[in-house]
């Protein structure tokens, strides 16, 4: 049923838009407003898939609703209502974001036909958030236990906004799908999604990895070259193993989350950049900090969201999950026949100690289906799990 809101402060105007659009189609659920005070009030407590609005009214104009209507609901289409000396107002509203205008006396098909166009675009929005929300596969968190539920909470919050947020966690436990997540649910899923592992990186190539350089900059620097601040713009860098980063690069990232500038190594030219920061880490930043290995300045700008990923060994009900997911994940991907696991098979690994978390698992997975016979059993996990 498509909930229809009108803000029109002539009474007999308004039971006129009401009469046609409710006998055009009987499950359009109309209601009225009588001023825009009244049709903000509504907007704000109820979500309509359609807004009609007058722009000439007493308390608060059309225009104000309009404005005021796309900062509360911005995904609800707004149709403005025109007297005849409101025309050029009318047309501007559509640089403002109304969706369409219809002058008064309405014509029936007009507005009729604009009534069914608006519900369609609210339609195509919804979908296509619906579509944003699905993460890739190869991305997944898979589990339902309390942890990984909790994570998924803090995901669904957080993934709309710019908020930046440090992800840590033992090393093998997803921390990267966290990033990926956040990034394909939220607006910057279009933008480039840009990881750097930090660890893997010299120190002394850091800054030129991440910020970029100019040609003569330094040995080996033969041409100009962009960094990776600049290559996630308008999308999301994810720093992993951030604890590992030298302090000089380190007050270079804070000057980027301060001022969303970065310089090229041997430029004193800025270049804006518009990039979501991701981090992650398997150390802890605060003994790091007290030992003087890490800003403390750049770890209250990083962790303004924190996520703390659980070991395996902490999350052992999802382990039966995890197994079947990865033993038809790394079939298909070797295209070998499905082998199924016993229950007890499943019951040994969940039983086992995961120093190596999900990434040994998912290894251990992978040598039992190679491995193994057409279904894995306990002894085959005894065997293989202890190799």
């Amino acid at each position: 049923m498509a909930k229809i809101l009108i803000i029109e402060d002539e009474a007999a105007i308004r039971r006129v838009l009401k009469k046609i659009i409710s006998e055009e189609n009987d499950s359009y659920d109309v209601e009225e407003a009588e001023d825009g005070l009244a049709g903000i009030e509504m907007i704000k407590n109820t979500d309509y898939d359609l807004v009609l609005c007058d722009i000439k009214m007493p308390k608060m104009d059309g225009v104000e609703v309009l404005e005021k209507a796309r900062k509360i609901k911005p995904e609800t289409p707004m149709v403005m209502i025109s007297g005849h000396g409101d025309l050029d107002t009318a047309v501007n509203t559509m640089r403002l974001g109304a969706f369409d205008y219809i002058s008064k006396p309405p014509d029936l098909n007009r507005l009729l036909n604009t009534v069914r166009n608006a519900l369609d675009k609210k339609e195509l929005v919804v979908e296509n958030k619906r579509l944003k929300k699905k993460v890739s596969k190869n991305y997944e968190m898979i589990g339902e236990s309390d942890a990984i539920a909790h994570i998924k909470g803090i995901i669904e919050k957080v993934a709309a906004t710019d908020a930046r947020v440090l992800v840590t966690g033992p090393n093998g436990t997803g921390k990267e799908l966290v990033a990926h997540w956040l990034h394909e649910k939220s607006e910057r899923s279009k933008g480039p999604m840009i990881e750097v592992n930090c660890a893997a990186i010299p120190s002394e190539l850091i800054e030129s990895e991440l910020f970029g350089h100019v040609k003569g900059s330094f040995t080996g620097a033969n041409k100009d070259r962009a960094g990776k601040f600049e290559a996630a713009n308008g999308g999301t860098i994810f720093l992993d193993e951030i604890g590992d980063m030298s302090l000089s690069a380190q007050a270079k990232v804070l000057r980027a989350l301060q001022e969303n500038r970065i310089s090229r190594v041997g430029s004193d030219k800025d270049i804006k950049v518009n990039v979501r920061v991701v981090a992650a880490t398997n150390k802890d930043l605060k003994k790091e900090i007290a030992e003087g290995r890490f800003r403390e300045d750049l770890y209250h700008r990083l962790a303004v969201i924190l996520i703390e990923v659980p070991a395996l060994n902490d999350r052992r009900e999802d382990i039966p999950l995890l197994v079947k997911f990865f033993a038809e994940k790394i079939s298909e991907e070797q295209g070998m026949p499905k082998k199924a696991f016993a229950d007890d098979a499943i019951k040994q690994l969940q039983e086992y100690d995961w120093t190596g978390n999900i990434r040994e698992l998912r290894n251990v997975v992978e040598r039992l289906l190679i491995l193994g016979e057409k279904e894995v059993s306990k002894n085959d996990v005894k065997l293989f799990a202890s190799k």
